[in-house]
């Protein structure tokens, strides 16, 4: 009897692989050399897809991109409900994928997903009223506290130890030592309440920005 073949290596298998390494252990596992371990192959065969780690870690990047929803900007929907939307799809694709945050941080560069994402931002805002250089900075501040909110979390930055906050020191921090335990809790509603009052300011901005029109 034949042996199974193995699959074909390919550019998505790669790509699954080193995300799925990074996820795990973050961006400085990644090498030519673990992911073949990782795929079963030789480290050579790898260059027939990706020249560079780098090369392969900007398609981990694009891969996460590729996770957001952009269907909200579709049909019509308010500039307000859709951006809200989208903002949280994209939180939570990059909560799933916490360790490539920085390299998406760096900005959307060739990697296709993130330019159909910027683009879909940038068109909807415009088509909604938008002159182009508020759209352009509304694409641009949503980038800005998205990725701030999925570089770390707030609530498990405080150490589950209450001695941590003597109240002789720290008067105000008597119940810091619950947080972490809360993490999941606190970081959404803050992200919610951080949405919500930058959706607040734009939706005035955009009343003065159409009786200016």
């Amino acid at each position: 009897m034949a042996r199974p073949r193995k699959p074909l290596l390919s550019t998505d298998r790669i790509v699954e692989a080193a995300r799925a390494l990074v996820d795990a252990e973050g961006l400085a596992a990644v090498s030519t050399r673990r992911l073949a371990a990782e795929l079963g192959v030789s480290g050579p065969s790898l260059y027939n897809h990706f020249r560079t780690k780098d090369e392969i870690l900007e398609a981990v990047a694009d891969s996460v991109s590729g996770q957001v929803d952009l269907s909200m900007f579709q049909g019509g929907r308010d500039w307000r409900t859709a951006l809200h939307d989208w903002a949280v799809s994209y939180r939570a694709a990059l909560r799933d994928h916490p360790n490539i945050v920085p390299v998406l941080a760096r900005g959307p560069g060739r990697r296709p997903a993130a330019l159909r994402l910027a683009d879909a931002v940038y068109g909807a805002m415009v088509e909604a009223g938008w002159p182009p250089a508020h759209a352009t900075s509304i694409g641009a501040l949503m980038r800005y506290f998205i990725m701030g909110s999925a570089l770390g979390s707030f609530a498990g930055g405080f150490v589950d130890d209450a001695s941590a906050y003597d109240p002789a020191d720290y008067p105000h921090l008597g119940q810091a030592h619950l947080l972490s335990d809360r993490q999941e809790k606190i970081d959404e509603r803050a992200f919610e309440t951080g949405l919500t009052a930058l959706l607040d300011g734009l939706a005035r901005q955009y009343e003065q920005v159409r009786r200016t029109a």
